[in-house]
């Protein structure tokens, strides 16, 4: 889990098998000395940058399918560079209304074709058409689009792409608008491939297609529910400019292998027993035992993912009914600060994670350096106060059953979480207990991961404990902003006027003072809305074997630009 510009239409739920087919290779062939395998805790669904959604999704798409920039981490100043991939290189016109990509001529489809100016503007006609319904709908504001409401949001080609030649194309940007690299950064598909299928059945007719790619890897193989197998794409331009630069005593990668692993346990042991070269989100009770491995290494990301415990603002059967009142429990923004209160987030820090992450106190995480407002403290945990809180609204146990009550409502409610993650098991044990310290009454209930996640895209859940990934560059309009139809991430229905202002102001101005200046007006009134209570950022605790070289990680993740890795003699 992730992730671009007014994030996804509702279509991210949407989770469809795409290949059916692949050149394999027999298991034993599939395992060489010149591999890396990378454990990971379930498999994936798509390979298709349209649909896929989940994290280690995302990642390997990235590696089969190239855009036209790639990304740089700046730690120094918490920002991306940009820097040319399928591009040599851009041209912004004067007044930023369009940019002129000229595109390298060196680049070749897994089937032998070789990559134009046409297979960029098909990709964006595919993201951005309604009947597609990719992970991609409704990004592209910025663009000249229909506003047929058959055709709504789809990008009109003739107006927004200029192609001059095969490898040179121009994007027009509608008139007013400020955009910006991240307008254009998806990953390119193959027009010569999908042109014909219907886009009626897009997503259905599709997956039966042959997978053609031009990325530093290609599947080879895609054992279901036991690893996926990436080859080394001899004849990508990425793979032989890392070729090109070899140290005598290392050697390119061959093959990737994600090995699905979805014990914990078994990956920790596959891991120090070399069946498993690198894997994510370690546990902070293992990095001991993980460094005293002579032959792991271990790295820790400070991150730009929280932990929260959402509170849905709406009433979600009204919403439904095209009507938006608050929640009965969590529609009072008081309430929502009592609860708050009311949660011992240190002990999971200190407990769980052991100072592997830091308290949150709003949605802009500290590595975004510029952009952070550190006066912002996270509120204290304080029971007493929050029952002062919770009094003053009118919640109180008058039938001394041990239950807050206001009316013919009594304070007691669901927290759904995802299975199979100890953190928020952990965290929602604690969570229960403090709630029932101040009167509340709550019941746990844990859903396999993909069936939670339908239900929250759905919008069926009151009270939840999930994670965001905040984006890169940093966008937090499709979580924040009050439309909700356009921004399917703001799951908790949070709606203010002052907030979507700035969302729009961020956007629009090109003056980077009052970009920080906005999100830091932001922040602070988020901060005392308290839409849903932010538990903490975790850090990322990779571990690694140490035959790895060249690996760089940082928040882009540990795969970002695997084709860089090189492997010890």
């Amino acid at each position: 889990m992730i992730s671009k510009q007014n994030s996804l239409s509702i279509l991210f739920i949407s989770f469809l098998l795409i290949i059916s087919f692949f050149h394999g290779c027999d298991s034993e062939s599939a395992f060489s000395a010149n591999q890396i395998v990378v454990g990971i805790t379930s498999d994936i669904e798509s390979f298709n940058p349209l649909y896929s959604f989940s994290g280690y999704e995302v990642h390997i798409s990235e590696l089969l399918y190239l855009s036209l920039v790639q990304y740089e981490w700046n730690e120094i100043e918490g920002k991306l560079d940009p820097y040319p991939m399928l591009a040599e290189k851009w041209e912004w016109a004067d007044d930023s209304s369009s940019i002129k990509f000229f595109l390298r001529d060196d680049v070749y489809w897994s089937d032998g074709r070789k990559f134009n100016s046409e297979d960029v503007v098909f990709s964006f006609d595919l993201y951005s058409d309604p009947r597609v319904n990719s992970r991609f709908y409704g990004f592209f504001e910025n663009f000249y689009v229909s506003n047929d409401q058959e055709d709504s949001l789809h990008v009109i080609l003739d107006k927004t792409f200029e192609v001059q030649d095969s490898f040179t194309v121009t994007f027009n940007f509608r008139k007013n608008s400020i955009p910006s690299l991240k307008d254009i950064d998806y990953p390119l598909l193959p027009r010569h491939v999908y042109e014909y299928v219907d886009r009626e059945n897009f997503s259905q007719s599709e997956k039966d297609i042959k997978l053609v790619t031009n990325g530093p890897f290609l599947v080879e193989k895609w054992d279901k529910n036991q690893a996926i197998i990436l080859k080394s794409s001899k004849n990508c331009f990425l793979y032989n400019s890392v070729s090109a630069d070899q140290d005598e005593n290392t050697k390119p990668v061959e093959r990737l292998v994600f090995k699905i692993v979805p014990d914990y346990n078994s990956r920790i042991t596959q891991l120090k027993k070399g069946e498993i070269d690198l894997m994510e989100d370690v546990k902070p009770d293992n990095v001991s035992s993980l460094k005293e491995n002579e032959k792991i290494n271990i790295a820790s990301v400070k991150g730009r993912e929280f932990d929260y415990m959402g509170w849905n603002n709406i009433n979600i059967d009204e919403y439904r009914k095209g009507r938006l009142l608050p929640n009965k429990l969590f529609g009072n923004p008081e309430v929502r600060k009592a609860l708050t209160y009311a949660v011992n987030r240190e002990e999971v820090l200190s407990e769980y994670l052991k100072g592997f992450g830091d308290l949150a106190s709003g949605p802009v995480s500290p590595i975004f350096k510029k952009y952070f407002d550190e006066r912002l403290k996270p509120l204290e945990y304080d029971p007493e106060k929050a029952k002062k809180i919770l009094s003053e609204q009118g919640w109180s146990d008058k039938d001394k059953n041990g239950i807050l009550e206001k009316g013919n409502s009594q304070f007691s409610f669901i927290l759904n979480i995802p299975s199979g993650n100890p953190r928020r098991e952990f965290a929602s044990t604690v969570i229960k207990n403090n709630f029932r310290e101040i009167g509340i009454d709550v019941s746990v209930q844990a859903y396999e991961p993909r069936v939670f996640f339908q239900k929250l895209f759905s919008r069926e859940f009151d009270a939840w404990i999930a994670a965001w990934v905040i984006p890169l560059p940093l966008d937090l309009k499709p979580f924040w902003h009050s439309d909700l139809q356009a921004n399917q991430f703001n799951l908790a229905g949070y709606r203010n006027n002052r907030v979507d202002s700035l969302l729009e102001l961020i956007i629009e101005t090109k003056n980077d003072d009052v970009k920080t200046e906005s999100y830091k007006k932001l922040q602070s009134i988020i901060y005392d809305d308290t839409p849903f209570t932010f538990l903490y950022w975790t850090d990322n605790i990779v571990a690694y074997n140490k035959k790895i070289k060249n690996i760089n990680v940082t928040p882009l993740y540990p795969i970002h630009h695997a084709w860089n890795w090189r492997l010890e003699e």
